[in-house]
């Protein structure tokens, strides 16, 4: 199954749409709402999280652990490492269209997005200690309190089509951002502020999008099949990937001060330094979709395989290993390290949140 980026995204477009005409939008625009969590959200016992946690091995090194989420079909996808020692992250699915919070012992609560029909997707947390996060069916950036308390702002290419899809603190105290449609690379000020990067390369398709180690903002080309880095004042320059066709994906600072993605269609990691020199890694598993991708706390860099249902661990060296999940079918999209020390997953298929002991 494809990761659901543009292709797939733009059908869940048509879908949303609809959902949003007889619903109406939550808030008006830049207008700060919420605060409590869903009423029927269900938060777990301290020691053991909310839901089903499904088969459990073992707890001990590379144990990988499963929690439901309490909204069905909530689409689970992006997640990241709070200020407050949690774990938060987006549930995309018309059904659920909230943001979630989950300890590192397993609770889970959520907070109802304003806008119906959202989509949210990518998020990040910026430097004023808020969660940012983009709204791919409503063409917004959305921002939440840890109190959750939302405010959203739309973007200025919208009305051509916009489709935002992931999203990055820069070094710089702002948030950027990927609008794949539109083709640019957004800069938003913690006020909301929003200024756009039109990328060079027409159709280059910016999914991924992350923060390096030489002050810029570097993300990946889906289309052009290129890396791309931008300055804080906006200056891009691209770089080609050598496999034909391979669909750079997601991208993550590694520790090594390089950046490291991943290849969707080429099945590989990939690895650029800050000069732009690329070099590429075959993962063993054929057809395992390459996703999401993080450093971890062991000094490797890990990802997820969203056909081959696996977490990988890439050395700097480039030497992979591959640990299966339990649920089949789960399609692991994106992968953070927690305050914890444990790496967590969303399961987009499963309706889970993972937690792997590196």
């Amino acid at each position: 199954m494809r990761p659901r980026t543009l292709v797939v995204g733009l059908a869940s477009l048509a879908a949303v749409s609809c959902s949003a005409a007889g619903a109406g939008n939550g808030s008006q625009d830049g207008a700060a709402t919420g605060g409590e969590p869903d009423d029927g959200a269900a938060t777990g016992p301290p020691d053991a999280g909310s839901g089903d946690h499904g088969d459990v091995p073992p707890e001990g090194m590379h144990a990988i652990v499963e929690f439901t989420l309490p909204t069905p079909e909530s689409d689970p996808e992006a997640i990241v490492a709070g200020p407050d020692g949690n774990l938060w992250f987006t549930e995309s699915g018309q059904a659920a269209n909230k943001i979630g919070r989950i300890t590192p012992a397993g609770a889970i609560d959520e907070w109802p997005i304003p806008t119906a029909g959202s989509l949210a997707w990518g998020m990040a947390v910026g430097a004023d200690h808020n969660f940012w996060f983009v709204e791919q069916g409503a063409n917004k950036i959305g921002r939440m309190t840890p109190a959750g308390v939302f405010s959203e702002f739309p973007i200025a290419s919208a009305d051509t089509g916009s489709f935002p899809i992931n999203v990055a603190a820069g070094p710089d105290g702002n948030i950027w951002f990927t609008e794949q449609v539109a083709n640019r690379i957004d800069r938003v000020a913690p006020d909301g502020t929003l200024v756009g990067f039109v990328i060079p390369t027409d159709a280059a398709y910016p999914v991924g999008i992350a923060s390096g180690p030489d002050g810029n903002l570097w993300f990946t080309e889906e289309g052009a099949n290129k890396i791309g880095r931008i300055t804080p004042d906006g200056a891009i320059t691209e770089f080609a990937v050598a496999t034909p066709r391979c669909s750079p994906y997601g991208i993550a600072g590694g520790p090594d001060g390089n950046l490291w993605f991943t290849e969707y269609n080429g099945v590989k990691i990939g690895r650029i330094t800050p000069d732009g020199v690329i070099t590429e890694f075959p993962i063993p598993t054929g057809v395992s979709t390459p996703y999401g991708i993080t450093p971890g706390p062991d000094g490797n860099v890990w990802f997820t395989e969203y056909d081959g249902v696996k977490i990988g661990r890439i050395t700097p060296g480039g030497v992979i290993t591959e640990f299966p999940i339990v649920t089949d079918h789960c399609y692991p999209s994106l992968i953070t390290t927690g305050p914890d020390g444990n790496l967590w997953f969303t399961e987009f298929g499963a309706n889970k949140i993972g937690r792997l002991n590196p």
